[in-house]
């Protein structure tokens, strides 16, 4: 790396390491169908499938892979945003509440959105616009002060405090740990439904991905004469960043998340295109376009306020222990579960009344 920083520049080389993580995350992603919403629709109609089983071995490989590089002294998180600076337990609570909704509505989260544009969804690429934006007004535009209020109701220190880990007085060989116990559970369900090699390539793939934004980070951190921010996947913030960046900017700014957004999309695409899966799909009415909207202004709020998206927040988030992230997706997958039920289950139908007469 320090022959890449020296030759092409610190920026080009964060930019180059978001593209390549990207590009792996995007076809893992659409190959094995990675899908927060489609998991938590399975649990919460009382079944262990398919989908459920790709996003927990995607989740557990991140959480064992990012701890394992903590253990063996590869990275260190205590200066990462989600661990140092302040957060907002309304802010997790209320905004991923709010996700959760959102992603129910949209049929997709803010990274299945994105995944599924490159692959020729128009519903997917509208929605995600229309998201992008919601959350750009929500960090500086005419949303950004009823985010701040939200945010304000309830906040927590940084540094330990905001550690689950340390909670407990654990380290990260028990984050470990229990990455490995849950990767052993979610590799289970997979044998169990039948899950095929795409299935389990492209959930470890995701989840490998997630850990290595962390390490590519922080290492390019420890050699960088400007400060680099030590991150890994997100897509509320970023793609809002990277949007305004292609409107506003003459010349766009090499960062990770730069790279990070087209190459989630290229990635999507390429797999897709080797899949025989990329087809045009449109909206079926003015209703159903409707629902995709308020999906996607619902995501774009509550992402920005609960700190990131089903991935940012629930997986990028979760690996490290954050306690924001955590609440966070337990706050998705609630609002999610109580979406779906009042919003998608079928409600059974009422018995037909027989008239008995004397």
């Amino acid at each position: 790396m320090t022959t890449l920083v020296e030759r092409f520049g610190e920026a080009a080389v964060l930019a180059l390491g978001g593209f390549l993580i990207g590009l792996v995350f995007g076809a893992s992603a659409q190959r094995c169908r990675f899908c927060l919403r489609s998991a938590v629709i399975e649990f919460s109609h009382g079944m262990l499938g398919a989908k459920l089983a790709v996003w927990l071995i995607a989740f557990s490989t991140a959480v064992a892979a990012t701890q394992a590089a903590i253990v063996f002294g590869f990275l260190d998180v205590s200066e990462a945003r989600q661990i140092a600076s302040h957060g907002s337990l309304s802010g997790a609570i209320v905004g991923g509440g709010m996700f959760g909704v959102g992603m129910i509505l949209a049929r997709g989260c803010a990274s299945r959105l994105l995944v599924l544009s490159a692959t020729g969804n128009l519903r997917a690429l509208v929605t995600g616009l229309i998201l992008t934006l919601i959350a750009q007004a929500s960090l500086r535009g005419a949303l950004s002060p009823a985010r701040e209020m939200l945010a304000e109701l309830w906040m927590v220190e940084g540094g330990s405090s905001r550690n689950l880990l340390g909670w407990v007085s654990a380290g990260a060989p028990s984050g470990l740990m229990l990455g490995m116990c849950w990767l052993a559970f979610g590799g289970w369900l997979a044998h169990r439904n039948g899950v095929r090699m795409w299935g389990w390539a492209g959930g470890v793939g995701v989840g490998l991905m997630v850990a290595a934004g962390w390490v590519f980070t922080y290492a390019l951190s420890q050699q960088a004469f400007a400060p680099v921010a030590i991150k890994s996947i997100s897509f509320t913030g970023p793609s809002a960043d990277t949007l305004m960046a292609l409107v506003n900017a003459p010349s766009l700014p090499l960062t990770f998340d730069l790279g990070l957004v087209p190459g989630v999309f290229a990635g999507s695409l390429v797999a897709a295109l080797l899949g025989g899966e990329v087809v045009l799909q449109g909206f079926e009415g003015g209703v159903s376009m409707m629902r995709y909207i308020a999906g996607a202004v619902l995501m774009g709020f509550g992402g920005m306020l609960a700190g990131g998206c089903a991935v940012g927040a629930g997986v990028t988030g979760g690996a490290i222990f954050a306690l924001t992230a955590w609440v966070a997706l337990t706050a998705m997958w609630a609002g999610a579960a109580a979406t779906d039920y009042l919003v998608d289950r079928p409600k059974p139908m009422p018995a037909e009344t027989v008239e008995v007469r004397p």
